[in-house]
């Protein structure tokens, strides 16, 4: 799937306008790595090859929470990363209340946000107590692969809410 230029602005233009990402966010999951195979993983690269512009991206896969864990307790930088775990015990929000919620982090000065979607039978009560913050997508249960993809979609959608550009019309 190629880069589709968006209301006639490539991603090259983009990255011009905007070549300094002031944050990471980086999308986690527990489970198996996707990939070519997966139909659902082109898609969501789309995603997060649009945010770049905005922000930096990277996608991670970890076969265990407690590899996700210990990845976690590696991250380094000026500011440490900023777990927020996907949990149907988490808050539900709007895109708008989303994005501004990013803001804020931005605003307080967090530089990586980690985004992470926990193993099949949830985050363990160690996990969800390292948790900055637990986000719930709504009260459905989601595939992994579907979930990365609703959440990469809400990601680059916060960004340009953020940014004021046109993609997302309000409703």
């Amino acid at each position: 799937m190629s880069l589709i230029p968006l209301f006639g602005i490539s991603p090259a233009t983009l990255r011009l306008r905007y070549p300094h990402p002031l944050m990471l966010f980086t999308l986690a999951h527990v489970g198996p790595r996707f990939g070519p195979r997966d139909p659902l993983d082109p898609p969501t690269r789309v995603y997060l090859d649009r945010i770049h512009p905005f922000a930096s991206t990277q996608a991670e896969a970890f076969k265990s929470e407690s590899a996700f864990l210990d990845w976690l307790d590696r991250q380094k930088g000026r500011e440490p990363a900023f777990p927020t775990l996907l949990d149907s015990r988490g808050k539900q929000m709007t895109s708008e209340a989303f994005a501004a919620w990013i803001g804020a982090r931005r605003d307080q000065g967090v530089r990586h946000l980690v985004f992470a979607i926990g193993p099949a039978d949830g985050w363990s009560p160690t996990a969800r107590a390292r948790a900055q913050f637990l986000l719930s997508l709504g009260p459905f249960t989601l595939a992994h692969a579907l979930a990365r993809l609703v959440l990469a979609e809400q990601l680059y959608r916060a960004t340009t809410i953020l940014t004021g550009h046109p993609y997302h019309s309000g409703h």
